[in-house]
């Protein structure tokens, strides 16, 4: 539970790289994630060479944070998996936020970004990596060692949003 409530969008890395041991865990735990029907339509591109991030991060302008993490993570939907096309995204969110609880688990910092209402930055991305059409880029997550802001708990529990039996 410590990295359900410590979690928080880091957007600033220091200049270090991420281990492959650690890349390695944060696949892994994206990979454990619930999907429809057992689909599993994730498909990832690590990210880690500083030539690509710069190039990476000039997706949309919300990507900037990719320019100076450590390694990012492309999250992509291969739509050849498809077995109940309505939740690929819902599956592909649960993939992206294993990534995020297992980053803090790991005292890495991280930031998702969607690219999946932004055409521009999925025509970006297609055309970066040269993705073929069932590949659908959805999201972009920058990871790296939290510079100035760390994951540390902020109560957002609110009552008033919660409601037994009843509107």
């Amino acid at each position: 539970m410590k990295e359900i409530f410590n979690r928080r969008s880091i957007r600033e890395f220091k200049n270090m790289t991420v281990g492959k041991e650690k890349i390695d865990k944060l696949l892994r735990a994206a990979m454990q994630a619930p999907s429809a029907v057992n689909q599993q339509p994730w498909e990832f591109i690590v990210v880690e060479s500083k030539t690509a991030l710069q190039k990476l991060s000039k997706a949309m302008p919300d990507a900037k944070p990719v320019a100076h993490s450590g390694v990012t993570l492309i999250l992509a939907a291969n739509s050849n998996t498809f077995r109940y096309e309505p939740d690929w995204a819902l599956d592909m969110s649960a993939a992206a936020q294993n990534i995020l609880l297992e980053a803090v688990h790991l005292e890495l910092g991280a930031v998702w970004m969607s690219i999946t209402s932004v055409d521009s930055a999925i025509n970006y991305v297609r055309e970066m990596y040269e993705l073929p059409l069932n590949i659908i880029p959805f999201a972009l997550i920058a990871i790296g060692y939290p510079n100035k802001y760390k994951n540390h708990f902020i109560d957002r529990y609110n009552i008033d949003k919660i409601h037994y039996e009843k509107w």
